[in-house]
């Protein structure tokens, strides 16, 4: 296993985990075996990264995080303080259900807002955001601002979180990178 990541003395790293160079685990964290976190990623305090969950580089957990098994982070994913991952869609304590876990993908850039739950099965797209509190039951486009229980798409956000306008000619750009994007067919994309 590599050693060149910081982990608090309460944290937990069970055997057989790869950790990427420069990533930081805090307070009682349990990162369990085989799961697989890339590098310069913080994971905050009281989080869960089961058995072969996946994480790209330079992925930011918030407190209170659990992130099950069948979940996979593509890089520069940002998961809010207390935001859940669900990984079966009928669970029963009587049933065990072990083998039957659903993915669900979260692509590059995405942010997962405080307390929003994705249930399983519905990936995320890249640069997508997801406000605090939302239920995440279907699909999410790239580049999708979703807000509520169950999610709706209210509008379209950049690569660097600001809320897209776009004028007549379909064209937005954002504030802060000046970036262009452009909608087309209902989806975006950075032009």
């Amino acid at each position: 296993m590599n050693t060149n990541f910081f982990a608090h003395k309460t944290a937990v790293i069970d055997d057989e985990c790869l950790i990427g160079n420069g990533t930081k685990i805090w307070h009682f964290s349990h990162i369990m075996s085989h799961a697989v976190i890339g590098e310069h990623c913080n994971i905050g305090q009281n989080v869960v990264v089961s058995p072969e969950v996946v994480l790209g580089n330079n992925v930011k957990i918030q407190n209170n995080v659990s992130i099950y098994t069948g979940v996979t982070c593509d890089d520069d994913v940002f998961l809010g303080p207390s935001c859940v991952f669900t990984n079966i869609i009928n669970p029963r304590s009587a049933i065990n259900r072990r083998g039957e876990y659903v993915k669900t993908h979260v692509s590059k850039g995405a942010t997962i807002g405080a307390n929003a739950t994705i249930v399983c099965g519905h990936d995320i797209g890249a640069y997508a955001f997801i406000g605090a509190g939302t239920v995440i039951t279907k699909r999410v486009k790239p580049y999708a601002l979703m807000v509520g229980n169950p999610a709706r798409q209210i509008g379209w956000m950049s690569e660097y979180g600001h809320r897209l306008v776009f004028d007549k000619d379909l064209i937005a750009i954002c504030p802060e990178s000046n970036e262009k994007y452009e909608l087309i067919n209902e989806h975006v994309f950075k032009i």
